[in-house]
């Protein structure tokens, strides 16, 4: 039979704790990192010239946005 049980190895109780702990704080830490992300994308808006001139095929995105809030 085997004795060498404790509630607090790391498939128990402790496990368990430091399982949810590191879940949470990869929880936080990607929460914080996508609102400044979308803080950094909302604040740097650009405007599109020459709208008529775009092509489906064969136009180059730099050619027809201005980027006007950059910093």
């Amino acid at each position: 039979m085997n004795e060498n049980r404790s509630v607090f190895a790391l498939d128990g109780i402790t496990g368990m704790l430091i399982a949810t702990v590191l879940l949470l704080t990869i929880l936080i830490v990607l929460s914080a990192w996508g609102l400044s992300v979308q803080n950094a994308s909302a604040t740097n808006f650009y405007e599109v010239k020459d709208e008529k001139s775009i092509k489906m095929f064969g136009s180059k995105v730099e050619d027809h946005i201005v980027n006007v809030g950059s910093k």
